[in-house]
């Protein structure tokens, strides 16, 4: 892999190349991308999904928007960092008009749509969509469908959602929001498809990145960036584009010492324990006179996560740095973040913040509420198109089709296209919209 063709400007349906330096330098391309997300409609339905606490009531919580945005903007540092060293490593980029914010903004933007598919409820929305198909009233499908179709169900993406809903083609919008094809990578973390399911130990063999319905696509965005094919035949699979693993480290970075503030705020975690955890990670660069001088749980909480981010960003991107060459070669296998001197405090936070705030009662009861509604959402709409399909709707399931969303009305012949089209439809929701809708199709609220 080689920088000059990682870093294409390219979209969907292009007939001629984009020069960097041709760009206007008042809104390049990259940063073009980080507009298209931000104005997007599935962007803003994550101000109500779900990020530690389902459906919190309180001010301080953090919901999917609000992470998306810290994570662009500790993404956009990592990039410039990053960037700014690249640039004096390979001058001949620099003659092409690239700059250090061209890696900024690329990673800034695929960080911005990093949760942009997931589901209502968190993770366990995952599980619930997979579970309907697995366990539940769904397990009929499986005899009509691939392999690899109903791995996609069974194992259902937030990662591979948020592909589809960055590229998906439909009546009058050709190339979804039409992002370049490097940032389209850097989203990508993992790049494969369901199937085979975790052969390796690989990085980016843990998940999944893309549905067979948008296999094609995202093979012409690795050709045309000469990303590194990993598997031959029919089993799709790539090795990463470089920036994806800034786009993790972001990630990584915001939810491991957030989502650990947001339980101490809550008073999930005792403060003086949880001090003790953060304090580990800016031993190095802690002013202890200042730290005293706050006399409040909160700034002292902001002092420290500030420290500690702003080490972290500088730990992430000199691993990165230093095994640049092995990554551009498609053999660098783990996070960056996996790699770096605070791995065993990281690790720390990490196992506390499962104990008492992932594993809390509140989030296991909310949790459970979350699969009962998207299980029964799901059952209903699948149930009401395929009915369609077939010229054997009832008047309920033409109720039901009059609720969809017109986007979601152009019912396909193909059984795969249907349902994944109702599974992202559901993942779309916010947790609220979910909550509401089920109760109105329960006749709860009328």
């Amino acid at each position: 892999m080689n920088w000059e063709q990682l870093l294409s400007l390219k979209r969907f349906g292009d007939t001629k190349k984009r020069l960097r330096n041709q760009q206007d330098e008042t809104r390049i391309g990259f940063e073009v991308d980080f507009d298209r997300v931000i104005f997007s409609d599935s962007f803003r339905s994550l101000q109500d999904k779900t990020q530690v606490i389902p459906l919190s009531k309180t001010d301080f919580v953090h919901t999917r928007l609000t992470h998306s945005l810290e994570v662009s903007v500790v993404g956009r540092s990592l990039g410039r960092i990053v960037g700014k060293q690249l640039l004096e490593k390979y001058p001949e980029l620099q003659q092409l008009g690239y700059q250090a914010n061209d890696f900024g903004a690329i990673v800034a933007s695929a960080c911005l749509a990093h949760d942009i598919g997931n589901p209502p409820f968190g993770h366990s929305g995952e599980k619930a969509i997979g579970e309907y198909f697995k366990t539940g009233k769904g397990q009929h499908y499986k005899n009509e469908l691939s392999d690899k179709q109903w791995q996609d169900l069974i194992d259902f993406e937030g990662n591979a959602n948020g592909f589809k809903i960055l590229t998906e083609t439909r009546e009058g919008i050709n190339g979804g929001l039409r992002l370049s094809y490097a940032t389209l990578a850097a989203f990508m973390k993992y790049p494969k498809e369901s199937l085979p399911k975790k052969p390796t130990a690989d990085i980016i063999d843990k998940k999944f990145g893309f549905f067979q319905s948008e296999k094609e696509l995202y093979i012409d965005v690795a050709t045309d960036l000469g990303l590194k094919k990993v598997r031959t035949g029919n089993d799709v699979t790539f090795s990463r584009h470089p920036l994806a693993f800034l786009v993790e480290a972001a990630d990584d970075i915001c939810y491991t010492i957030i989502d650990f503030e947001d339980g101490i705020n809550l008073g999930l975690i005792e403060e003086e324990f949880a001090l003790e955890y953060l304090i580990k990670l800016v031993k190095d660069t802690i002013n202890i006179e200042k730290y005293h001088q706050l006399k409040t749980k909160k700034d002292r909480l902001s002092y420290l996560r500030a420290l500690a981010i702003g080490n972290l960003i500088n730990e992430a991107s000199k691993v990165f740095l230093a095994n640049e060459e092995s990554i551009l070669v498609g053999d660098y296998q783990i996070s960056l973040l996996d790699k770096c001197k605070y791995e065993a405090q990281i690790n720390d936070i990490i196992k506390i913040s499962v104990q008492k705030i992932y594993r809390s009662k509140e989030v296991v009861e909310k949790e459970i509420s979350g699969y009962r509604v998207l299980a029964d959402l799901l059952d209903v709409f699948i149930t009401a198109v395929n009915n369609s399909h077939n010229g054997k709707a009832s008047s309920y399931d033409n109720l039901i089709l009059e609720v969809l969303p017109e986007k979601y009305q152009v019912l396909s012949d193909d059984l795969y296209q249907r349902i994944l089209s109702i599974c992202n439809y559901i993942a779309s929701m916010s947790d609220g919209a979910a909550i509401f809708l089920h109760k109105k199709i329960n006749g709860v609220e009328i």
